[in-house]
């Protein structure tokens, strides 16, 4: 994932190149690929990126199952009151907390509505991202503060705390904060909008944190087996 093969020679990089990969499957080959509306009634990359779409539920899971691998990894630390397994904690619980609002807390699995919230919320369900508030002044600003400091901030100021995701990692976040800054951009100035395609972006994300958690996690089991083995 981190080499570049050419007819000159390799390029090895320091960072995964997955994110790159990605994008150019999505825009090069599911954008264009055929028949999507005789099968389905909508195009390929319509059904990826749709509401409740694969990629909507992907981004579920890997939350979800990020937050499980965070608390394991935080409940076999050492030190559960240093830096670093405070971060761990933070981190499991914000993983947990973005994979419900994914689902609206249940609703669409469900079917139960909290009226209070969901009359607020601009796309009618149980969730607090889609409150006027934060949907519309707090959400973009704070996306591209995290994506930013996980992706360039964390592993350059603190490279010793794990929980924080390694450069290898780091395009997973830094493009999602250029995509939502350029999609902000268009839609500030007189320019022609963008397609909002924000669940592409989000898979990235979603994506680049599951796969932090689950190095530290095989990291843990490796640590574990080798000990095993001095004993």
């Amino acid at each position: 994932m981190s080499e570049i093969r050419t007819p000159w020679g390799s390029i090895n990089t320091k960072v995964s190149l997955f994110p790159i990969y990605y994008l150019i499957f999505i825009y090069g080959f599911v954008y264009i690929f055929p028949f999507g509306k005789n099968l389905i009634g909508m195009s390929w990359f319509d059904l990826l990126k749709k509401e409740d779409g694969p990629l909507e539920w992907l981004q579920f899971s890997q939350f979800f199952i990020s937050s499980l691998m965070g608390f394991y990894i935080f409940y076999k630390s050492k030190n559960k009151r240093s830096i670093n397994s405070s971060i761990w904690l933070l981190f499991s619980i914000f993983c947990f907390l973005i994979s419900a609002e994914e689902i609206s807390w249940g609703e669409r699995i469900t079917g139960f509505t909290l009226n209070s919230i969901s009359d607020l919320s601009i796309q009618g369900e149980t969730n607090l991202h889609n409150l006027p508030f934060f949907h519309n002044i707090l959400l973009d600003p704070l996306l591209h503060v995290l994506c930013i400091f996980l992706g360039w901030v964390g592993w350059r100021r603190w490279p010793n705390l794990t929980a924080l995701p390694s450069q290898k990692f780091s395009l997973f976040f830094l493009l999602v904060s250029l995509f939502f800054a350029y999609y902000d951009l268009s839609w500030a100035s007189t320019v022609q909008h963008i397609r909002n395609d924000q669940e592409i972006f989000e898979f990235l994300l979603s994506t680049g944190i599951f796969l932090h958690f689950l190095q530290n996690l095989k990291l843990l089991k490796n640590s574990k087996n080798n000990l095993k083995l001095i004993k």
